[in-house]
């Protein structure tokens, strides 16, 4: 069985798009790893499928251009990437891990096809031309989530020991939450020490907390338009304006402080909400540090009902919290990626937004002492009221409507949660397992122009001109 550790669900990286920018910067590195370096005089990419037709929109030429210079975006300073970008294409240069230059023209060497390779949608091609002139070619596919596989790869060819509970499935979880006696977060906290000590899984996940934190507040802060050609302005910022009124702060701390202090009543908790996820998606949507979660376009959703949670539910042991929140989620997340798909072009926005919804409810019912039965709930009942859910993104960005998706997304999970703790599970009439076939049904028959191609929807029915590049 497939392993997904909580750290494959969740990834630090750059936005705007975990499958279109994260996947092919995954790629281009994995190719320049199997690859000669010494060897290579020459590189060309092809894009396919969703990737060439919102390749541009999405930021994959740009991706392609950084990962081919071998930097690693969990670490990648984002302030460089446009004086990067700017750089090759003004000296159709490329620097390869800082020892190696060769020739590539972003307009030539990076060709956008339209049309789709069997396997799926989100492929991309590497060939270099060797110094004695043969050529080594590879093909990825960016899977979603910033998964990616290459050509004739099983998925599962992963190097993780086997864990204790092995789980596809809700009724694998819900065995062994019965056997062991142990809440759905302890269950995957063992899987994981499987792999990893404790100690390390703590630090990890607090990493990924303090990342999706910090990416709220930048996002709280900064006005402005944002990039692409949609001059989609920034909202977050004037929210977190009006809402914290006359309150003076110095730090990201006294800033959240100042939050949880604030007028807590139905319209300004929702509010704060909004401002949150708006806040991680503008930043996305601006080539930002984010987390995956379970993808880039849905990276405001989990960071949004976590800091709900941690701003107005009088939270104790804020550490531990955060933890068992962000272990169930990816549990609930490795679920869809298992049975269905994470990859709006393969499923529509319902295995983006979707999915990160259904991980918001399940994570925040946990944490406010559900039943391992109200958990799975909330998880279904967040994903039911997804199902069918487009992906037609305006101009191939990651804006209208992604942006505001995620405020809808963080809604209804935290609404899911509420109907789950007020619901006796042995009354549900539907499972987990039936919305996650339901989904994956749904992706199959749903018409490939709503699957991240921009040539459906809003992105045709919209009349908004987009520059080239």
């Amino acid at each position: 069985m497939e392993i997904i550790s909580v750290f494959d669900i969740f990834k630090i990286g750059v936005g705007p798009s975990s499958s279109h920018t994260m996947g092919p910067w995954v790629a281009a590195r994995k190719f320049l790893a199997a690859c000669d370096l010494n060897a290579i005089e020459s590189i060309t990419v092809d894009l396919f499928g969703s990737l060439s037709k919102t390749g541009k929109g999405h930021g994959t030429d740009i991706a392609v251009i950084i990962g081919l210079s071998d930097f690693d975006p969990k670490t990648f300073p984002t302030q460089d990437l446009e004086p990067l970008i700017d750089k090759v294409n003004d000296s159709k240069l490329l620097m390869i891990s800082d020892t190696k230059s060769i020739p590539f023209d972003p307009e030539t060497d990076i060709v956008f096809n339209n049309y789709k390779l069997p396997f799926h949608t989100n492929g991309i091609t590497f060939t270099a031309t060797l110094s004695d002139k043969s050529t080594f070619t590879q093909t990825y596919y960016s899977i979603g989530g910033g998964f990616v596989v290459m050509e004739n790869q099983k998925e599962d060819d992963q190097q993780y020991k086997p864990i204790p509970y092995p789980i596809k499935t809700e009724e694998d979880l819900v065995k062994w939450v019965k056997s062991t006696q142990k809440s759905i977060s302890e269950v995957v906290m063992i899987n994981e020490q499987a792999n990893l000590p404790e100690e390390q899984i703590n630090h990890g996940l607090l990493e990924i907390w303090q990342v999706m934190f910090e990416c709220i507040y930048r996002g709280a802060h900064k006005k402005g338009i944002l990039p692409g050609g949609l001059n989609v302005r920034r909202r977050a910022a004037d929210m977190n304006e009006n809402l914290i009124a006359d309150g003076k702060y110095n730090s990201p701390e006294e800033w959240m402080n100042l939050v949880k202090q604030s007028d807590q009543s139905f319209n300004n908790v929702t509010k704060w909400v909004s401002c949150f996820a708006l806040a991680v998606n503008e930043e996305n949507a601006s080539f930002g540090r984010v987390v995956t979660a379970p993808t880039n376009g849905a990276a405001g959703v989990i960071p949004a009902v976590l800091m709900y949670y941690l701003c107005f539910s009088n939270v104790q042991d804020q550490e531990q919290e955060i933890i068992k929140f962000l272990l169930t989620a990816s549990e609930i997340g490795s679920i869809f990626k298992k049975g269905s798909t994470i990859s709006a072009a393969m499923g529509g926005c319902q295995a983006e937004i979707g999915v990160s919804s259904a991980m918001a409810a399940a994570a925040l019912t946990e944490c406010l002492g559900g039943s391992s039965g109200q958990v799975i709930m909330a998880a279904e009942i967040a994903m039911e009221h997804h199902l069918g859910l487009t992906c037609d993104p305006i101009g191939g960005l990651v804006q209208i409507p992604c942006i505001e998706r995620n405020t809808m997304g963080a809604m209804k999970a935290i609404t899911a949660t509420q109907i789950a703790l007020a619901s006796d599970p042995a009354n549900a009439k539907v499972t987990l397992d039936s919305v996650v076939k339901t989904m994956f049904d749904t992706a199959i028959d749903m018409n490939e122009k709503y699957k991240e191609t921009s040539d459906g929807g809003l992105a045709i029915n919209v009349s908004v001109k987009v520059p080239e590049c």
